[in-house]
């Protein structure tokens, strides 16, 4: 009968694929896909992001997402004091179920970046372009009219046809981001506060999705996203808080994810010269409302990131399959930007 189940629960996700987008539980290391905005804002001058998830473990069919950013600083100066622009680009491919329904898109972000006077406070604003593809195979999905009394049997037709066809579409997306650095505006070691808070919309366009020849398409559903984060150091210790939130609304889908770890600095980075950085240790967990609890733990190290977490599933959904594991990698060249203009030396 998990089988059945299993098969119940897919077509019901294919049914609503066109209304959900891909999804991963470490929000905060997934800027590119969170917030247009967050584009070329970050310690350093160029950053790698790769996150990818195994949705499905335990259960006979899964979905794997992964996804790869990249963004740069264009005109940012060391001090950090005068406006400057982000660009990024990211692939992200989301596939699965037995129909190998999948969703493949490209996209180019540009931002416009304003730190305000030294002060630690950082506006910006970035606009994304988009282009995807989606497909799927109806031919290897299993219905109940194939219920031969003890399994569902292949060889029995199944009365569906193979409406699936592969049709490209065009995105847009747009976002607001602003972040508070502590840091930034004080001498003072090991007592920071950061913030972050941002609004963003994807699918501004509501491009349409053809998923039968002859027929008009729905409308992909415009997503909107809130988040926020805190990091805050405990002082006269090695120990701080990061507290994250987002929040995201896509037609009648609402999804709410909050994050609670805490970090350990196993290694002082230097303040005044910022030639090292403070190196973390985190671990604590994740909670998707109504879903599930997913325990992680990542560490921060000369411009590396590592995450890794386990959505231990507690909805009704933990019938079909066990939970999801996910990983994300990144890094930050904190040193000379790749692509500063060196003036020379006569």
């Amino acid at each position: 009968m998990k089988k059945v189940y299993l098969t119940i629960v897919g077509l019901v996700l294919l049914h609503s694929a066109g209304a959900q987008d891909l999804h991963f539980s470490q929000t905060s290391q997934t800027p590119l896909l969170i917030n247009p905005g967050a584009v070329g804002v970050f310690d350093g001058w160029e950053r790698l992001t790769v996150n990818h998830r195994n949705q499905w473990l335990g259960a006979s069919t899964q979905f794997m997402s992964t996804a790869i950013a990249a963004d740069v600083n264009l005109g940012k100066t060391r001090m950090n004091d005068k406006a400057y622009a982000g660009l990024g680009v990211m692939f992200f491919n989301d596939i699965g179920g037995d129909s190998k329904f999948g969703n493949t898109q490209g996209s180019v972000t540009l931002s416009g970046v304003l730190p305000m006077g030294g002060s630690g406070h950082t506006l910006s604003a970035g606009i994304q372009g988009g282009f995807g593809q989606r497909k799927g195979d109806i031919d290897a999905v299993t219905f109940m009219s194939q219920w031969d009394g003890e399994t569902l049997n292949s060889n029995y037709l199944s009365g569906e046809q193979n409406s699936i066809t592969s049709f490209s579409y065009v995105d847009a997306s747009a976002g607001l981001y602003y972040i508070f650095d502590g840091g930034q505006s004080t001498f003072s070691r090991h007592n920071d506060v950061k913030f972050e808070l941002g609004v963003a919309g994807f699918h501004l366009n509501a491009p349409r999705l053809k998923y039968t020849n002859g027929v008009i398409g729905e409308r992909l559903h415009r997503k909107f996203v809130a988040h926020a984060r805190i990091i805050a150091e405990v002082a006269g210790s090695k120990w701080s808080v990061d507290g994250s939130m987002a929040q995201f609304m896509q037609g009648a889908h609402f999804e709410t994810i909050l994050g609670m770890m805490m970090r350990y600095r196993f290694e002082d980075g230097t303040k005044s010269t910022g030639h090292t950085h403070n190196a973390y240790l985190g671990f604590g967990s994740y909670f998707r409302w109504g879903d599930a609890l997913v325990p992680s733990v990542n560490i921060e190290w000369r411009g590396f990131q590592f995450g890794v977490s386990y959505d231990v599933t507690v909805s009704y959904l933990r019938k079909a399959y066990t939970g999801s594991l996910e990983f994300s990698l990144s890094y930050k060249n904190m040193h000379d930007s790749l692509f500063k203009i060196r003036k020379r030396r006569f």
